[in-house]
């Protein structure tokens, strides 16, 4: 009676319940609802799901009645989040790892003003947009060119992560990831020939996304580790990053200096995020609950050593020969020692990470090639200076980090569902939806003329990009063991820059479509 009571104290002592979080990251952090009961990983082994808690994968020893006891011997309860820092900072490193995409999007307008050598004022916003992307296709470059180098990156990291230690890939991202921006920045006050900025714009963003890939890839890798709560957390921040960026764009638009002040100050303001996300992640391997987690998979392995042993001294005791000849012992051992083949976890998770290929594939096909061309019915109007800006951006911005929290407030359908792809699939309709939007001279029909209709088209499609990329990666970790996650969340880390890659490369034709 004493060790239940124990029991339950001590999964009581989670951070179930964060007391000293804001209200809008506790949103974030409610736990997911229990999906199911046991995952068959063997013919002779069956482990507790992780839907609600990264427990261990091993057999709940008998006796015990808390979850969250993690071994045999010496029960240990992970220690409590205080004051939810590692969530805080998680979500922090999300927002980090969508700058560099988020900020080049969404100032698309400066980019294509420079190529167009228009330095007027607001009213022409829109006719630069449109006559600069027949010109040099900035948009369609961008996308290209940031998800090329996440697709190739972060396959390289897929297989060297193993080999390259963590702190100094993600250290050195973040250092890259800065000076980068640091340029960007300075290159606002430097006059140069529209096909020398293209140019050193394009170089730009191929490298500062090739160490955003490996800042992202070894990021969902190390989140993995973590309670499922934790990696939605972590997709929150990176739907926040889209918000960040747009309102930093709207301000340099309503800003009374000129469009040159407004962009530096525009590009400086992730200098200085990137500094805070640096400073943050060299914070997390110093708050206890996270050392838990970071070093979990080593004692896995001394502890499976330790089993090992001692159940070799009981065996060969009585059945020495028998286990000599058909190898029990030594392929129980090796199989719980050794993490297993990348190829043997994807034949786990290759459901969740075609889904969420197809997931992002879609999005990137139309977004922002397509939606960057839909044009308000007012204009002529102060509003029209501001449409694409709001309209486009902010609104898929926020719904897609509505769509990311979700998850913690009801996950449908559920991983084991065959209903999941499905619903993944029909994300397709999107696509001629927003290509009959109210823009000028399309070669389509205009069905959706009106700004509310696009609005309405751009909620529902940012909403289900966030909500369904959130429970893949989610779901991905939970179809392995617990040594295998980090493998699981590089793999999809993969996938999700080949659906990134493969729209990307799909919006030119969708381009000249319209």
């Amino acid at each position: 009676m004493q060790l239940q009571l124990k029991g339950r104290q001590v999964g009581s002592g989670r951070d179930e319940n964060p007391r000293n979080l804001p209200a809008f990251f506790s949103f974030f952090l409610k736990k997911p609802p229990k999906t199911g009961s046991y995952i068959k990983l063997s013919s002779s082994f069956t482990a507790p799901t992780r839907s609600s808690e990264h427990t261990e994968d091993r057999p709940e020893p008998s006796g015990a009645r808390s979850p969250n006891m993690l071994s045999e011997k010496g029960a240990r309860s992970p220690p409590c989040d205080r004051g939810q820092a590692v969530a805080i900072i998680f979500f922090i490193l999300g927002v980090e790892t969508l700058l560099p995409w988020n900020f080049f999007i969404t100032a698309s307008e400066y980019f294509n003003g420079r190529l167009n050598n228009n330095n007027n004022n607001s009213s022409s916003r829109n006719a630069t947009m449109m006559d600069a992307s027949k010109g040099y296709n900035y948009d369609c470059w961008m996308s290209l060119l940031s998800q090329l180098p996440l697709l190739l990156f972060t396959l390289l990291n897929s297989f060297i992560y193993q080999w390259v230690k963590e702190h100094l890939r993600m250290a050195f991202s973040m250092v890259a990831i800065f000076i980068f921006f640091l340029l960007t920045a300075a290159l606002v006050q430097v006059d140069m020939q529209p096909d020398t900025f293209f140019s050193i714009t394009m170089t730009t963003i191929w490298f500062i996304n090739m160490f955003g890939a490996v800042l992202q890839s070894s990021l969902f890798g190390v989140v993995s580790q973590f309670p499922p709560r934790y990696s939605t957390l972590f997709m929150s921040g990176q739907g926040l990053a889209g918000i960040f960026a747009g309102i930093a764009m709207l301000c340099s638009i309503f800003s009374n200096p000129d469009r040159t002040s407004a962009a530096l100050g525009y590009f400086i303001t992730p200098c200085f995020a990137t500094l805070v996300s640096l400073v943050c992640y060299m914070m997390l391997p110093r708050l206890e609950f996270a050392r838990f987690y970071l070093s979990r998979n080593q004692s896995d392995k001394g502890e499976a050593a330790q089993e090992l042993i001692s159940s070799d001294q009981k065996v060969l005791s009585s059945e020495k020969k028998d286990l000599e000849a058909n190898g029990k012992i030594t392929s129980r051992g090796a199989e719980r020692e050794q993490r297993a083949s990348v190829f043997a976890v994807f034949k786990k998770i290759w459901v969740m990470a075609l889904c969420v290929t197809w997931i992002f594939a879609v999005t990137l096909a139309v977004f922002p090639v397509i939606t960057v061309r839909v044009q308000t019915v007012y204009v002529g109007s102060k509003w029209a200076d501001v449409f694409t800006c709001v309209c486009c951006f902010i609104v898929f911005y926020i719904m897609d980090l509505l769509g990311r929290g979700a998850p913690s407030l009801k996950q449908w359908p559920s991983k084991e569902s065959s209903l999941f792809p499905i619903v993944v699939f029909l994300r397709v309709i999107f696509i001629p939806m927003l290509m009959m939007c109210n823009i000028k001279d399309s070669k389509l029909p205009i069905f959706f003329r009106h700004d509310s209709a696009f609005v309405v088209i751009m909620a529902l499609f940012s909403f289900t990009n966030g909500y369904l990329a959130c429970l893949c990666m989610s779901y991905a970790p939970q179809l392995v063991r617990c040594k295998d996650c980090e493998t699981a969340g590089s793999l999809m880390t993969f996938f999700l820059a080949l659906g990134l890659a493969l729209g990307a490369g799909f919006s030119f034709l969708l381009g000249g479509l319209v």
